[in-house]
């Protein structure tokens, strides 16, 4: 058949459903990737008006503009937020949406573990926030430290919401880094060996492996609170031989490399637009999958520097110390790629390179007060002040926010078939940058102050006032940015100029099809005989052909070098995932009042399970033996 018989035949039979039952069945990558991200992009916007109203309360000394009750509820759900209900899953969304382009292949690995996965992640966004609204949001920070987080200091059940959220957010970003792995293990496109990877999915192999280890710890932790709370353990309860400090190290044990979840592809989000923006190819290659990692592997031996302060052994904390330093050395040959990648190139001034700029500005200042407080005497000092939250928004605002703007800036068009207003997004990330820096430098200082994090009003005789209101005007100039692209991005997909299959001259394979992709993501699956595919593609270079077009069909390659191997056919869009998910949170939620909420959530997703694991009849051709 000809390509347009090939497209009619292929768009029948990948055809995404459509309305409210479409929205319960669909599992395609492409779907599932935008509701993560656009799931997350709400919770960032109620977690910004959190901080707003924060920054509003301590911008004068002995504030009223919310109660203590409130403001410690505010604080905790914003931490929460912006950490496990944006953060994460708005990388993983990404993830989930351009690794399968960016590799060649039509669909994710276990496309229904991804459905699965994102109405867990859902049910428990909507479970913290109808809290927060019903008075009984969280307020015991979101690191939940024992004893306060425990039965005898936080009675009723604002933590049980916190920690049964935790359950829901960790199973579906379990879910999707399983997936992630398994596409990009075994889907690459025949010549994409592991050293062609573009580097953002070396990004995502990478935090999908941290995301693996570490999100059981803070389950675990979760789960052992939970238990502690409503059914009478004593996992943290010193009086009967239980331990608060265990809380930290299994807290923290998922808590800094989590940092690292979260910024990993930040870094690749940079290396995708330097390279982009250069017309470069980035330098250093194997150095930076290196850096990559390091960066993964030595993140979980840096947990105890949150935990200096608590009286460990001297010998424990010059170890951490060293290991808390040496980790700057992949991030710092990851910076010196991408300087010398700018110099060498010839930059096209756009305004996602300007975000990439102002990365490289916030980050290095992160970085650099993170090695300050890498020093256990300094650390002492500066431990829980405002110091600390300068140091962290540097690395997670700067290291997260600014390249993920920036790529959503320049994947726009795969997104929507459209440009982003260029002006307007000059102007936001200019406001950011400013208002980013008016905000959280003047922290640095309040914390040298001494003014303690965590606390919801002041004296007027301390001199933190001018620096607190310098500290709320940033702010405020910072939500307005935000405010800026959320509008820029709505009004630009409905409205924006026509961009075109590959409107900035990309070289990676998710700008080798339609903007936006077809359903099928590849008319042909294609071949790949370098890593920027798109900057050596020949007109003769072959294209696999072969594959079904009456069944979601994809191909199957080898590990390292990606060898054409069988053919898989994928699940079709079905009700039983989210079924299950529905089952896990009516389940997950009731235990909080009643244990036997437990039991009647297994039975319910169970019966989901049925639907989702029954097996359906392979075509006849699918037994006949392959040549």
């Amino acid at each position: 058949m000809n390509d347009q018989e090939l497209h009619l035949r292929l768009s029948a039979t990948w055809h995404k459903p459509t309305g409210l039952w479409g929205w319960l069945t669909d599992n395609h990558h492409t779907t599932i990737g935008k509701r993560f991200i656009i799931t997350a992009f709400v919770f960032f916007i109620l977690g910004g008006i959190e901080a707003l109203i924060m920054r509003t309360q301590l911008a004068l000394p002995e504030n009223h503009v919310v109660s203590n009750d409130l403001y410690n509820q505010l604080f905790t759900t914003h931490g929460s937020t912006m950490m496990f209900l944006f953060a994460v899953p708005v990388m993983e969304g990404l993830g989930l949406y351009f690794v399968p382009l960016m590799i060649g292949t039509r669909q994710m690995a276990f496309p229904r573990l991804n459905q699965f996965a994102y109405f867990s992640y859902l049910i428990g966004g909507v479970l913290l926030y109808v809290g927060l609204f019903g008075n009984f949001g969280p307020d015991a920070g979101w690191f939940a430290y024992t004893p306060l987080s425990g039965p005898e200091f936080s009675p009723g059940k604002r933590v049980d919401v916190w920690a049964q959220m935790i359950t829901f957010t960790e199973m579906a970003a379990l879910g999707g880094a399983v997936s992630i792995i398994a596409t990009v293990f075994k889907h690459r496109a025949p010549g994409m060996s592991l050293n062609r990877m573009p580097l953002f999915v070396w990004g995502q192999l990478v935090t999908s492996f941290m995301i693996i280890f570490a999100m059981p710890s803070v389950m675990v932790a979760s789960g052992m609170l939970a238990t502690d709370r409503l059914i009478a353990t004593h996992f943290f309860n010193k009086a009967e031989g239980g331990d608060n400090l265990l809380w930290q190290h299994l807290f923290w044990f998922f808590g800094h490399p989590e940092v690292y979840i979260i910024f990993i592809p930040g870094t690749t989000m940079m290396s995708t637009l330097v390279s982009a923006f250069t017309k470069r190819p980035n330098f250093g290659y194997l150095g930076m999958v290196l850096s990559l990692i390091a960066t993964g592997f030595i993140g979980f031996g840096v947990w105890v520097h949150h935990m200096f302060a608590t009286g460990l052994p001297q010998l424990g904390l010059s170890f951490f110390t060293a290991s808390s330093v040496l980790i700057t050395i992949p991030t710092a040959f990851q910076f010196f790629s991408w300087l010398t990648t700018l110099w060498h190139g010839k930059i096209h001034f756009h305004s996602p390179i300007l975000y990439s700029f102002s990365f490289i500005v916030i980050f290095l200042i992160g970085g650099l007060t993170g090695v300050m407080l890498a020093s256990v005497p300094l650390d002492w000092q500066l431990h829980d002040t405002f110091f600390v939250v300068a140091h962290f928004h540097y690395v997670l605002i700067g290291g997260a926010i600014f390249p993920l703007l920036g790529a959503l800036t320049y994947w726009f068009p795969k997104l929507t078939g459209r440009l982003m207003n260029e002006k307007l997004s000059v102007v936001t990330v200019s406001l950011l940058f400013v208002g980013f820096n008016v905000t959280f430098f003047p922290m640095h200082q309040l914390g040298l102050m001494g003014m303690p994090r965590r606390v919801y009003t002041y004296l007027p005789n301390l001199g933190w006032t001018n620096l607190n209101l310098l500290a709320t005007v940033g702010a405020y100039i910072f939500g307005l940015g935000s405010l800026l692209f959320v509008l820029n991005a709505l009004i630009s997909a409905r409205i924006g100029v026509i961009a075109g299959d590959d409107p900035w001259g990309g070289a990676d394979l998710e700008w080798a099809t339609a903007s936006p992709p077809p359903a099928y993501n590849f008319l042909y699956v294609p071949t790949v005989r370098d890593r920027y595919p798109l900057w050596s593609m020949e007109p003769d270079q072959p294209l696999v052909t072969g594959l079904a077009t009456d069944r979601r069909e994809i191909l199957v390659t080898k590990l390292m070098d990606a060898e054409p191997d069988h053919l898989y056919e994928t699940p079709d869009p079905s009700i039983s995932p989210t079924l299950v998910a529905l089952g896990a949170g009516i389940g997950i939620i009731a235990a909080i009042f009643n244990p036997w909420g437990v039991p009647i959530g297994f039975v319910l997703a169970g019966l989901g399970l049925l639907g989702w694991f029954w097996p359906k009849p392979p075509h006849k051709e699918l037994l006949e033996p392959q040549p």
